[in-house]
């Protein structure tokens, strides 16, 4: 054949397989064809070259080609970068994308953790192991070392079988189990430093071209930036939430201050105009939506108030001296040397908040706030400051009630002390405070153990039922000018408060009705003493009235205790000693019998008891006592009767001896 003619048969066939895109393996087998031509054949030398140009040809189309799609790659990186916001989704995209265009089996992107000094796997492509989601490589083991230390791509044809670097056998183990023969890593840099890597794996042994490596890097330099841009959106996103949360701070702080400031004014502008204690305490209440006690320096409660949204029972329960009490005076004592308010106790979800009232150097009182939340700080402020409030009210009150305390001190002096003012004169100052003394009135006279005269007299300024009598410590004792006609209400009031504030630790008399103001001095004496005489025989817990004290006062004015109980005894003491033996009321059915003129059917009306015992009753006296129905025995048994009743006697011993008349009581 022609030489000519065989070199352009082989060229149109080459120019054919290039047309079609043929494989490499085709432009092989033509030039083993072409190989197989006799050496002596003119156009062998030709077909050889020209096979081998075509061959050239065909590599530089596969490169272009290899350079296009991973031009086109990057494009859609970029793309990604830009259009997608999940961090995941771009890595996963990354990874897949790496192993696609490497034509590898496996791919794989980790991020370095700087704390555990470890690489962490976040994205993979083409495992078929579960191991290989999860691995952590250490910085200075197997390629992840070699690459942190150089910073630039590393690749190994076989990497169970490298020496070049350290080996981990747990990662070892887990490309084993993956069938991992060649591996290719580039490192993701951020300002020089790594910050992750980007693998690709075979499962055979194959080598990486410089263009296959710059492909894997550029996609590390996209990775990368997704991290970095992530890394700042997250940061941003925090700086944003801390910023909205500041914001809101701020907002809601103004918001507290303004009302702070509202809560100031207002209690300011009520001070300004005089509103009362009571008037104050509801908008305390109300201000911080609890319930407000204002105490006096005994711990009692001089004014209340509850907001609507309080629905506690704790502020109600408050008594001086139940249990809770303790806490609160220690609270109190700790707010007055702090000069804050602090939580006293909490019980039952509901908080005590105490601040003292301080005027000068002297304890006024507190201020008890009960919620069921606690308070923020300007609150705690806004309610610190109300105590302080009170504190200016509570002054003005104490020097209202001082100057009224001393025009009252004067003019009970000017009853019971002298008389050179006139009569005139007296009418006059008793009608400015509130007392009329032309009219029939009568004089109370306390003598208190325990509180002193003076704080009992303070405490009764916060009765309504006392806030327009004249009444206040004169000689050590109470004493209390109040109209006749309220006489009874006012001592029934007065033993109520005493006994239920102060223990009953007192006694009284109540005079009889006075006419005109030249005989309160004589009747004061006379209560003064009748006073000593209750204290000597006994008597307490009680205001008497002073004609019962009249008879009493005859008979023990010079008498002690004891010789109280040796007249009773000689006059009653069987009566009394029965009457604890058996059980029985011979004494109180005695005494009703003669209070009601020794008639029978009123005692036993009286007593709510048939006719037939009263009689019963009277008949065992006359076995106890012997005849004692004569006026002078009548009389004697009455009066010890009377005193018994009213003593602190009541399980009197009796004591066999001589009685009134010095008959024996055996």
């Amino acid at each position: 054949m022609d030489a000519n003619h065989v070199a352009g048969r082989i060229a149109l066939e080459l120019i054919g397989l290039l047309y079609r895109d043929a494989s490499i393996d085709d432009f092989n087998a033509r030039l083993a064809s072409a190989e197989k031509l006799p050496n002596e054949d003119a156009g062998k030398p030709d077909a050889l070259e020209t096979i081998r140009m075509a061959m050239a040809i065909k590599h530089q189309l596969e490169q272009h080609q290899s350079s296009e799609q991973g031009l086109l790659a990057m494009i859609d990186s970029a793309k990604d970068l830009s259009s997608r916001l999940d961090l995941t989704s771009l890595l996963n995209a990354i990874v897949t994308r790496a192993r696609t265009l490497l034509g590898s089996h496996l791919a794989w992107l980790t991020v370095y953790d700087a704390e555990a000094e470890e690489f962490r796997v976040l994205a993979t492509d083409g495992a078929i192991s579960i191991d290989t989601t999860k691995m952590t490589a250490n910085r200075r083991h197997g390629i992840a070392g070699m690459v942190m230390s150089t910073r630039l791509p590393f690749y190994t044809t076989n990497y169970l079988l490298d020496n070049r670097f350290p080996h981990d056998p747990v990662l070892d183990n887990t490309f084993r189990n993956e069938g991992v023969a060649a591996m290719a890593g580039v490192p993701l840099l951020s300002d020089d430093n790594v910050i992750g890597l980007l693998f690709v794996a075979d499962r055979y042994q194959r080598s990486h071209t410089a263009l296959s490596i710059a492909i894997l890097g550029t996609l590390a330099t996209h990775a990368a930036v997704a991290i970095n841009n992530a890394k700042a959106f997250e940061q941003a996103k925090i700086a944003l939430e801390k910023a909205d949360h500041a914001r809101a701070e701020l907002e809601r702080h103004a918001r507290d201050v303004q009302k702070a400031a509202e809560a100031h004014e207002q209690l300011t502008s009520l001070l300004a105009r005089g509103a009362s204690l009571g008037t104050l305490t509801q908008t305390v209440a109300q201000l911080l939506g609890g319930s407000v006690l204002v105490l006096d320096e005994a711990f009692q409660v001089i004014s209340r108030a509850t907001s609507p949204e309080y629905t506690g029972t704790s502020s109600d329960a408050y008594q001086p001296h139940s249990p809770p009490s303790t806490a609160v005076t220690q609270a109190i004592r700790e707010s007055r040397q702090g000069g804050r308010s602090v939580i006293a106790y909490e019980e039952n979800g509901e908080i005590c908040r105490v601040a003292a009232v301080i005027g000068g150097s002297d304890l006024l009182g507190a201020v008890l706030l009960y919620r069921h939340a606690g308070l923020d700080e300007i609150s705690v402020r806004t309610f610190e400051r109300s105590a302080s409030v009170m504190a200016i009210v509570l002054l003005s009150q104490e020097r209202m009630e001082a100057s009224k305390s001393r025009d009252v001190s004067r003019l009970l002096r000017s009853l019971v002390e002298t008389e050179a003012e006139d009569r005139a004169s007296l009418l006059e100052r008793s009608r400015r405070l509130g007392l009329d003394l032309s009219q029939p009135f009568s004089l109370i006279l306390v003598d208190t153990e325990q509180p002193k005269p003076e704080t009992v007299a303070r405490r009764l300024r916060a009765e309504g039922l006392f806030s327009n009598l004249v009444f206040d410590e004169i000689d050590g004792a109470l004493a209390i000018v109040c109209p006749t006609t309220g006489a009874q209400d006012t001592v029934r009031e007065f033993c109520a408060i005493a006994r239920r504030e102060f223990g009953g630790g007192f006694r009284g008399i109540l005079s009889k009705p006075i006419y005109m103001t030249e005989a309160v001095k004589t009747i004061y004496g006379a209560l003064r003493r009748g006073l000593s005489i209750l204290h000597r025989i006994g008597i307490g817990g009680q205001v008497i009235d002073q004609n019962q004290m009249a008879l009493y006062s005859v008979l023990f004015e010079s008498h002690d205790r004891d010789s109280l109980k040796a007249f009773i005894n000689a006059c009653i003491g069987p009566v009394i000693a029965h009457d604890l033996r058996r059980g029985t009321q011979i004494a109180d059915t005695l005494l009703k019998y003669l209070d009601n003129n020794q008639n029978a059917k009123s005692t036993a009306s009286s007593l709510k008891i048939h006719v037939n015992t009263v009689r019963q009753r009277l008949a065992n006296v006359d076995e106890l006592l012997g005849h004692w129905s004569s006026p002078n025995r009548a009389l004697e048994i009455h009066v010890a009767l009377r005193l018994w009743s009213l003593s602190s006697l009541p399980s009197l011993p009796y004591l066999p001896g001589k009685d009134a008349n010095g008959s024996s009581t055996q």
